[in-house]
């Protein structure tokens, strides 16, 4: 008996794919297959399987990439197939979306189907806008409307006079009709002062929110040069948005923020500067590799008892440093008796999360840092190792051995070059979408500059670049690079903090 398939309908909401729900999320990692549509973000695709095979959909500018008919035929052919598809569509599937006509198609055909409904942009971009649909001192009623069809064709099916006595309006997709859709309001009653705002692409670093009156909003969105996708909302409403506009007022909002970091820890940076409404430009200069040749850790590992301290001076370190502890048939147990030292809270946090307490974390979070809290221990005849990356500053072991310590330093992994193409980030800065180069290591820097070219200095006017401490900064100015935030916290929130204070400024 073969597998029948099965069509999840998901909803993906407006386009901040923290509005995507929970169930949808659910679905979208069961399905072999993605079928989705112009306005979905990258990021929730990242949530598909691995192996699940994506088709784009997508209209834009009027143009369809796959007609509906054929969209029909394709969930057809891959749910016929018995495979699970998810139909990935912006915003909510039932609500100007066309998921009832796909739904009705699978019904005909016998296929399982679920909807999964998303959050619509027609509430959702209004509020990110500052803009609440129903307010008791304004109105009691809303509607939602297409603004994709012509008002001006003889046979409209929308009811312009009943709208016009409405409290709130909400047109979807009607930037090109703005004209007729103000001209028809107005004729059947709608006063020509009533506050209307364009909002586009909304819930994302790029919403652009434009106001005024139904009288002068389709001049005003032609001289902006205002364009899909967009949405209209006409009513009293409109003129809580000066009180209330909390999205476009974040410290870091629209603001381009690359990150050159490796990618598996440019998460948590990530979240902080989307957190703060920055577009993340993930472009690492650097991949963590393994050492050439793993014989000096694993040798350090199995002496050691004879080691009274153990200091990470990066999470990369403590990683490298356990998996090798494992392959050699130890665990934490082994760890007993030798005090860790860690450079900083966030390397001091990835020992604590294996249940590990770490005794000592500098005040300042540099190697420098890490000698200086050393200065009250007695490390006459001490031996101490140093599991760290191939390249890096020799401060430690050299001041530490001063002291009287037997410094082990070896090698636990190494940064090489990501192999990132320069095109990448080019495209970025000529479209405008760069405002912050960061950098978090001297390696980040080396290597940006190696994928660059030396064409790239100068850097392109009008971007800023800022580095995690001292060092990383030292490296920047050695190679030709400005540095204009440098924070007082050696750390990624810091770094974080910092960016904020200086757009903060102006």
């Amino acid at each position: 008996m073969s597998r029948k398939g099965k069509v999840y309908i998901i909803g993906a909401g407006p386009g901040d794919p923290g509005l995507m729900t929970l169930k949808g999320a659910k679905c979208l990692q069961e399905a072999e297959v993605v079928i989705y549509d112009h306005l979905i973000s990258p990021e929730l695709l990242d949530m598909a399987r691995r192996d699940a095979r994506l088709i784009y959909a997508g209209k834009e500018g009027g143009r369809h990439t796959l007609s509906q008919a054929e969209i029909n035929q394709r969930l057809l052919e891959e749910a016929g197939s018995g495979r699970v598809v998810a139909r990935l569509k912006g915003g909510d599937p039932f609500v100007f979306g066309r998921g009832g006509e796909e739904a009705e198609e699978l019904a005909r055909a016998g296929i399982p189907f679920e909807v999964v409904p998303g959050v619509t942009s027609a509430i959702s971009v209004p509020a990110y806008a500052g803009i609440p649909l129903t307010h008791r001192r304004f109105t009691a009623s809303v509607a939602f409307v297409t603004g994709h069809e012509d008002p001006l064709k003889e046979q409209s099916e929308i009811d312009w006079k009943s709208l016009a006595g409405m409290g709130t309006l909400v047109f979807l997709m009607g930037v090109r009709n703005l004209p007729q859709i103000a001209a028809s309001l107005v004729a059947r009653g709608k006063k020509p002062d009533t506050p209307a705002a364009m909002i586009r692409w909304g819930t994302t670093v790029d919403q652009e929110t434009l106001t005024g009156t139904l009288a002068d909003i389709a001049e005003r969105a032609e001289a902006a040069g205002f364009k899909p996708p967009a949405i209209l909302v006409v009513g009293g409403v409109v003129g809580l948005r000066k009180d209330l506009n909390w999205f476009e007022t974040q410290p870091l909002f629209g603001k381009g923020v690359v990150i050159t970091r490796p990618e598996p820890q440019a998460a948590s940076m990530a979240a902080l500067l989307r957190d703060a409404g920055a577009r993340v430009v993930s472009f690492p200069t650097i991949r963590i590799a393994p050492p050439e040749s793993w014989d000096e850790l694993d040798a350090a590992i199995q002496r050691l008892e004879t080691y009274a301290w153990l200091i990470f001076t990066s999470a990369n370190g403590v990683h490298h440093f356990l998996e090798r502890l494992r392959a050699a048939g130890k665990d934490l147990r082994d760890l007993k008796g030798i005090r860790l030292c860690t450079i900083g809270p966030a390397t001091a946090a990835v020992l604590e999360g294996q249940g590990l307490r770490v005794d000592l974390v500098p005040e300042t979070y540099l190697s420098e840092g890490v000698v200086a809290a050393f200065e009250r221990y007695d490390l006459s005849g001490q031996r101490i190792l140093l599991p760290r990356a191939e390249k890096a500053r020799d401060v430690i072991p050299n001041e530490l051995a001063r002291r009287g310590a037997s410094v082990d330093v070896v090698t636990a992994y190494r940064t090489v070059n990501s192999g990132r193409k320069a095109a990448e980030l080019a495209e970025q800065i000529a479209l405008g979408r760069v405002d912050v180069l960061t950098f978090t290591s001297p390696s980040t820097v080396t290597n940006f500059l190696e994928i660059m070219g030396p064409d790239f200095l100068p850097i392109p006017a009008g971007i800023r670049v800022a580095c995690i401490g001292p060092v990383t900064a030292a490296a920047a100015r050695k190679a030709g690079l400005p540095v204009d935030i440098l924070q007082e916290t050696y750390t990624v929130p810091g770094l974080v903090e910092s960016l904020k204070d200086f757009f903060a400024r102006g």
